[in-house]
């Protein structure tokens, strides 16, 4: 009996641990599904509340015009967001651009009833960049045709084409110079920015253009490039969309060379001897990015390098057509464990630096190229046609936000040894730290006085108050840690920065913002980063429209 009763017992406890392994596993498999599922809808989590304690958001004019029937609204009033999914604002309307005449009729309709302009595309600036309280957005993604002139070594883009697009209307033969490393944002995006990417010889976008035709608030049309209204074109690059809207560019492009991809793996220090040594010269790699380790242990001290060295004799039409991202799934799940403590960062570097190789897409026939042996060949195109769709989720507490810290060469070193104290002391989750080459640039709001190195950091935050709170100490602190070796840090993201930092790492806003008003003097341009930009520059309080 007794026996019994313990045979029953003992059968009850394991029936009991079997449901809570059970359990376990089923909420263990409910949450990485969570953790790999793509996204339902754009994120959308709220509004950072305030630029150095200044109020962003504007109270509603008392009275709106009506919506101009003859312009193509996508929407009438409304929200928009951007990337970081922290700037809902409320906009007036947005219209869908597909042609020329929208743009001239949508400046007339805004100068006509007293409204101000805003330009967005894929909106991946993060502090309110492309669009204002109650204005007028010009949704630029439908305006995005693209004419490629294969003799003359160029493309002809409308500012709403991505780089995607564009990559897959040069492929096989030629190739984007320079771009991100990425292929989502526009060509109007990158130009507001002067982005730059992977080929550490080309340098930023503004690099390659040849010219551009914009159009002025007051609806006038010019063609500008470095030679002709080479003011403008200093102001536009760069500019943010404050002094006019881009109608067309026309871009350098390069032949489509093929690759051989290789890594290594250093001590972060020897970054800057590598680079002067093996990278830098003529002969050294076409292509090549710093991927920095952000596992406990070794945190900002590894760095992957991958390189891409040209291979002759490789015929174009042997190379096969560009592929989208495979295993994105995967990727998302373990970008998003590595938010969840030390032992999936060290999964994730793990994965990086001793599996990723394995997995590699060697996209060109390695019989292509005579005397290649096993080694793995790709397109130029291939590095960069990357849509990154695992970095988007389905989480709706929290938010990934991007930065860019830009130092003179010489002082690498120890501002990555800095760096690693400052994000180790606010110990939020850096998901990506990688390294790229700026060149000295000139342009009128310039984040480049002299040659330099660029930390890129992608780290996580929770869609709080307290999670803006503390992503403005680490942002001010990374800013102060810049300032000190001489650097500067990149404007398309968050407006975490005080007054103070801005106009030390930016001393020429001044200037460009006096440039603003004679090209624009009724201020039609806005963007909510503009409005707080000019009140730090000019100690006003936060203006409204003017």
């Amino acid at each position: 009996m007794v026996e019994g009763r313990g045979r029953f017992r003992l059968s009850r406890r394991l029936l009991l641990g079997g449901a809570v392994a059970l359990g376990g596993l089923a909420w263990s498999g409910v949450t990485l599904a969570r953790l790999a599922r793509s996204p339902a809808a754009p994120k959308s989590l709220g509004r950072v509340a305030d630029a150095d304690g200044m109020a962003l958001a504007l109270d509603a004019p008392a009275t709106l015009p009506p919506h101009d029937p003859d312009l193509p609204w996508l929407a009438k009033g409304g929200d928009m967001n951007d990337a970081s999914a922290l700037s809902r604002t409320p906009v007036y309307g947005v219209v869908g651009v597909t042609e020329e005449a929208h743009v001239a009729r949508a400046l007339a309709f805004a100068r006509e009833n007293g409204l101000q302009v805003s330009m967005s595309a894929v909106r991946h600036s993060m502090g309110g960049q492309a669009f204002d309280d109650h204005a007028l957005v010009l949704d630029m993604t439908g305006f995005d045709r693209i004419a490629v002139d294969e003799a003359a070594r160029t493309v002809t883009v409308q500012p709403g084409a991505t780089w995607h697009r564009i990559q897959n209307a040069l492929h096989p033969r030629l190739a984007v110079k320079a771009m991100q490393s990425s292929d989502i944002f526009s060509v109007g995006g990158s130009i507001s920015v002067n982005a730059h990417g992977m080929d550490h010889r080309a340098g930023s976008v503004a690099g390659t253009i040849r010219s551009m035709r914009v159009m002025l608030a007051d609806g006038t049309v010019l063609t500008v490039s470095r030679t002709e209204n080479a003011d403008l074109f200093r102001h536009v690059v760069g500019g943010y969309g404050l002094f006019g809207v881009v109608l067309s560019a026309t871009l350098d492009v390069t032949d489509n060379a093929v690759y051989r991809t290789s890594r290594a793996i250093i001590r972060s220090e020897a970054f800057p001897a590598t680079f002067a040594r093996e990278i830098d010269p003529e002969g050294g790699p076409a292509l090549f990015y710093g991927h920095l380790s952000t596992a406990p242990g070794n945190f900002l001290d590894d760095m992957i390098v991958y390189r891409y060295d040209a291979v002759d004799g490789v015929p174009a039409e042997t190379i096969p057509p560009l592929a989208e991202p495979g295993s994105v799934g995967l990727k998302r799940l373990i970008l998003n464990l590595a938010k969840h403590g030390d032992l999936f960062q060290r999964f994730k570097w793990f994965a990086e630096s001793r599996l990723e190789h394995a997995f590699e897409a060697c996209t060109v026939p390695r019989t292509a190229a005579m005397g290649e042996g096993e080694a793995c060949l790709v397109s130029r195109n291939d590095p960069m046609h990357d849509s990154v769709p695992y970095l988007f989720n389905d989480l709706q507490d929290e938010t990934d936000v991007l930065h860019e810290y830009f130092v003179p060469r010489a002082a690498y070193d120890a501002f990555i040894a800095g760096a690693r104290d400052v994000l180790a002391r606010h110990d939020l989750p850096v998901l990506n730290a990688s390294v790229r080459v700026v060149h000295q640039e000139d342009i009128a709001l310039n984040y480049a006085p002299e040659p330099a190195f660029s930390l890129v950091l992608y780290i996580n935050q929770r869609a709080d108050a307290e999670g803006t709170r503390r992503m403005r100490a680490l942002t001010r602190d990374m800013i102060d840690l810049a300032l000190k070796h001489g650097g500067r840090f990149f404007l398309p993201y968050q407006l975490h920065f005080t007054t103070a930092q801005l106009r030390a790492s930016y001393p020429e806003l001044p200037v460009f913002l006096r440039s603003k008003l004679a090209y624009d003097p009724g201020e039609l341009f806005t963007s909510t980063f503009y409005r707080a930009v000019k009140a730090m520059a000019f100690d006003a309080p936060l203006p409204g429209p003017a």
